[in-house]
C-alpha cells in the first residue's frame, strides 16, 4: 500500500486502493481511488475544508457538484463524477443549472474565508463596491508577482473601473473559475468540480467559461439573455483568468493578459 493509499484508508475507514493519477492537478495533486463503497477522487489542497464547503454552497443553490466525502488537513474526498463526452443537450443542462447557481445571491461581493487557487491567495474579503472589489481583490490582488509593466497597465485599468462595471450588480453566487475543464459531462451535465466560490457578477463567470472555447448555442438558450454591454465587460473579467494563469504558470501567458488589456482599452 503507497503512504497515500494509507492515509486515505485511515480517512475513510475502508480499504482504499489507488488507481491513476488524473489529468487536471497542475496546481494541486489528483487521484482516483478505489474503495468498497464506490470510486473517489481525493484531491489535495491548501484548505480542503474551505473547498468541501464551497461545493456543499453549490450543490445547495440548485447546480450539481461533486459531492464531499470526507476532509482532512490536506486531502479532500470526492465522489468520482463519471465523465464522457459532453452533448449538445448536456451543454443545455449545464445552462439551466448554473443558472441556478447564479439565482443564488449573498449580501455582499467576496467570500468570508481565506482561500487559493495554488499559491495565488484568494483572502477572506467581504465588499459592497464591485468596481472596488474587482479592482483591489482582482486585477491587484498581487502586483509584485507580475511584471512590472503588466502591473502598471493593470492599476490603470482599475482606476476606470467606476466607469467600467456596474457599482452593484446582483451578487452572485460564482463558481469562481468556471473554465471547460471544470464542469464535468457524461454525455449529460454532472456538475461542478475545483470552485473558488464567492458572491459577484455573474458575468465573471461567463466570461471564464468563454475565455478558452465558447459553448454552444444550447447553453446560453438555457442559461437566459445576457446583461447588455457584457460583450464590454467580458475582457476586463477575463484578465483575472489570464493573470492567475500568468503567476501560476508563466510567460507563456503573458500574450493572453496582453490581449485582454488591449480589449479591455489599456
Amino acid at each position: 500500500m503507497t503512504d497515500d493509499a494509507k492515509v486515505l484508508s485511515d480517512l475513510l475507514g475502508t480499504d482504499v486502493t489507488v488507481s491513476e493519477h488524473l489529468s487536471g492537478g497542475d496546481v494541486s495533486e489528483v487521484i482516483a481511488i478505489d474503495t468498497p463503497r464506490g470510486p473517489r477522487v481525493a484531491k489535495s489542497s491548501a484548505l480542503p475544508g474551505v473547498e468541501a464547503r464551497m461545493l456543499q454552497a453549490i450543490a445547495a443553490a440548485g447546480c450539481p457538484a461533486a459531492q464531499v466525502v470526507a476532509t482532512s488537513d490536506k486531502w479532500l474526498v470526492m465522489d468520482r463524477l463519471p465523465q464522457g463526452f459532453p452533448t449538445k443537450a448536456g451543454w443545455a443542462e449545464a445552462g439551466h443549472a448554473i443558472c441556478d447557481l447564479h439565482a443564488t445571491v449573498g449580501p455582499h461581493f467576496g467570500w468570508k474565508e481565506d482561500f487559493a487557487i495554488g499559491p495565488a491567495p484568494q483572502p477572506a474579503i467581504v465588499s459592497d463596491d464591485w468596481p472596488a472589489f474587482w479592482a483591489e481583490h482582482r486585477l491587484l490582488a498581487w502586483p509584485e508577482t507580475l511584471p512590472a509593466d503588466i502591473a502598471q497597465r493593470l492599476e490603470r485599468l482599475a482606476a476606470r473601473l467606476p466607469d467600467l462595471l456596474p457599482r452593484q450588480p446582483r451578487a452572485s453566487l460564482l463558481h469562481g473559475d468556471l473554465w471547460h475543464g471544470n464542469l464535468v459531462f457524461d454525455s449529460g451535465f454532472k456538475g461542478l468540480i475545483d470552485p473558488a466560490c464567492y458572491y459577484g457578477d455573474a458575468e465573471v463567470d461567463l466570461a471564464a467559461l468563454t475565455t478558452f472555447g465558447m459553448p454552444p448555442a444550447e447553453f446560453f438558450a438555457a442559461y437566459g439573455p445576457c446583461p447588455e454591454g457584457w460583450e464590454h465587460r467580458r475582457p476586463i473579467y477575463r484578465l483575472w483568468i489570464a493573470i492567475l494563469h500568468l503567476r501560476l504558470f508563466g510567460e507563456s501567458y503573458r500574450g493572453m493578459v496582453e490581449r485582454c488589456l488591449q480589449a479591455a482599452g489599456a
